[in-house]
């Protein structure tokens, strides 16, 4: 089963936070509200993640290309410019980042992921800016 998340919306009402990053990536206990939601699927088995970005989508994909940084013990040694990474640690997450256009609305979102959703009969979908303890 993959998990859509809507992660394009403008996040007016949260502006003081907004205007550098986009609403999902606002952080809650040093985690963007993404994290948390998908770390919520996947307690449920549902590893595989569709992000539909839209405003500021680049700071998410930022995010996910430097995982490993944000999330791991690093040594860097800036006399032979190397980088190691001591304690790796990761998620059995596939995250599929799709730029799904800044204003557009949740429908046209859905339609331009539906390739990557596929054959899928059945999938599940939320907003990237709502946390909730639901049994999913």
């Amino acid at each position: 089963v993959k998990a859509l998340i809507l992660a394009g919306g403008y996040g007016t009402r949260l502006s003081e936070e907004t205007r550098s990053r986009p609403k999902p990536m606002v952080e809650i206990g040093g985690r963007p509200m993404l994290w948390h939601i998908m770390k919520m699927y996947s307690a449920h088995d549902v590893n595989d993640f569709i992000i539909c970005c839209g405003y500021r989508g680049y700071v998410i994909k930022e995010y996910f290309a430097n995982y490993s940084l944000h999330m791991s013990d690093i040594t860097f040694d800036l006399e032979q410019n190397t980088v190691h990474i001591c304690e790796e640690r990761t998620e059995p997450w596939k995250v599929t980042l799709v730029d799904t256009g800044e204003g557009t609305l949740t429908g046209g979102r859905l339609k331009r992921v539906a390739d990557y959703v596929g054959g899928e009969d059945e999938f599940c979908m939320t907003y990237g800016d709502g946390l909730s303890d639901v049994d999913i």
